[in-house]
């Protein structure tokens, strides 16, 4: 029985001259760990853009969760991923609190002009007593530190109940002990929920252990994959720095 829940040929992305993505082709199995390192510019937020629906491809296709992606279909499969972006900073000022700010997760299955039930409120309430933010539940959204608030972020994407976790480097300009909590909290969700999770990071030393499979991109494209074991022993990292772009973007095969 095919599980594959994310599929992608061939795919090209362009912002006017800049080609972002370069004929990428990958596939994703249900419940997989993916973990995406690479350098600025390499694609990797673009990658996790077209899977969100809100990347046009000038040239190859993609499906996700079963879907072809045409432009059309983005608003109801974003009800079905969560989404976590790298820390902005967030106007103190503004009058949201913590636990208004990860109802907003239910907005999109809640639909416009309705008010959200007490079930939907006892959800929010149970995903925040999960991710250790209870206690702050009250507190103005812009008065949190950087670890909090990707904290929120991820209840946030919690609630939608999503079957696509998509993590744009969560731990990027946090300090290192909120880094830990923040990476203890993702392995916690995967090893709970198995929803299949897609990772971008710098830092190969920070992706948990259940992590089935790594995806190296450089300019657009995937330059290698395989398991995290057998890039440590090659230290792919180092080389992916150094070494020009290899025609690399053969669909690998699945893992386990």
């Amino acid at each position: 029985m095919d599980n594959t829940v994310i599929k992608i040929q061939d795919a090209v992305v362009s912002y006017r001259e800049d080609v972002a993505l370069q004929g990428v082709s990958l596939e994703v199995r249900k419940g997989e760990f993916i973990g995406i390192i690479g350098p600025n510019g390499a694609g990797k937020t673009t990658l996790l853009t077209v899977l969100n629906g809100l990347g046009k491809l000038i040239h190859g296709q993609a499906w996700v969760l079963g879907s072809q992606l045409n432009g059309r279909n983005g608003i109801n499969l974003r009800k079905c991923i969560g989404y976590v972006a790298q820390v902005h900073s967030i106007d103190p000022r503004l009058p949201i609190n913590v636990r208004e700010t990860v109802m907003v997760g239910c907005y999109g299955r809640l639909g416009l002009f309705r008010w959200p039930t007490r079930a939907q409120w006892e959800a929010v309430d149970n995903v925040l007593e999960m991710v250790g933010m209870a206690h702050l539940s009250r507190r103005p959204i812009g008065h949190l530190s950087g670890g909090e608030y990707q904290k929120a972020a991820i209840a946030r994407a919690l609630v939608q109940q999503p079957e696509i976790f998509l993590l744009d480097e969560p731990t990027a300009s946090i300090d290192p002990k909120a880094q830990r909590e923040i990476m203890s909290l993702i392995q916690l969700i995967h090893k709970e929920y198995h929803m299949t999770t897609l990772l971008v990071t710098h830092d190969l030393k920070q992706l948990p252990p259940m992590c089935h499979r790594l995806i190296l991109m450089k300019e657009g494209k995937i330059w290698k994959q395989g398991s995290p074991e057998s890039m440590l022993r090659e230290d792919v990292l180092s080389q992916l720095y150094e070494a020009p772009v290899a025609a690399t973007n053969e669909i690998a095969p699945l893992c386990s």
